[in-house]
């Protein structure tokens, strides 16, 4: 393989993984939409509260997604065994 195809290839390679980190980030703010933030929080409307929401979906997407991306990479290592 020459010096192109392989930074083409961990070119598409990072663009796939920084979609997936994205993607699990908003799926993960989606879900956290029907978190109760009221029950935890004194004033659940304020600025703190709503950046304090944006972390936990950055903190959850980019787990989700790093999961994801382990897997897929796992199952590509087990072709040698079949």
């Amino acid at each position: 393989m020459d010096n192109d195809a392989f930074f083409t290839s961990l070119g598409v390679t990072g663009m796939t993984y920084i979609v997936v980190v994205l993607i699990c980030i908003a799926f993960s703010w989606w879900g956290l939409q029907q978190l109760r933030l009221d029950v935890f929080l004194k004033n659940p409307k304020s600025t703190p509260a709503k950046i304090l929401l944006i972390f936990l979906s950055i903190a959850l997407g980019y787990q989700v997604a790093s999961f994801l991306i382990a897997y897929f990479e796992w199952t590509g290592m087990m072709k040698g065994l079949f």
